[in-house]
């Protein structure tokens, strides 16, 4: 018996825009990842990516240049010389902690992961 194919006009319909907008924003790869480090206090790009293992310059500048967008993260610079720039979490953005929170305990009642993965993080 075959499946009937899901129309996905009438799945995102069926959404709430702000909801599926969000899931849109948060659902990118290496965001949430950037949020956690950022839940921490603020950060210097090279700190970023030293923090993310695997993201890569550009994609650190397109999220951060997304995530300043939507008024979740927002950049600082001081000036100094040379010139210092942090980039922090907006009062948006920290109302975020309790959903990154729940998704960290989610992940430690429910992922399982190889613990010699585990275990190489947290020499790093």
């Amino acid at each position: 018996m075959a499946t009937k194919p899901i129309d996905q006009t009438s799945i995102s319909h069926a959404c709430c825009p702000r909801y599926e907008h969000a899931i849109q924003v948060l659902g990118k790869r290496w965001t949430g990842l950037l949020l956690n480090v950022l839940m921490k206090g603020p950060k210097r790009f090279g700190e970023l990516t030293a923090l993310v293992d695997g993201l890569s310059d550009r994609v650190l500048s397109d999220r951060l240049r997304e995530l300043e967008a939507e008024g979740i993260v927002k950049r600082v610079v001081y000036p100094q010389i040379p010139v210092r720039i942090e980039y922090q979490l907006t009062e948006k953005g920290q109302a975020l902690k309790p959903v990154v929170e729940a998704i960290e305990q989610w992940a430690q009642d429910w992922v399982t992961i190889d613990p010699e993965r585990c275990q190489e993080q947290q020499e790093a």
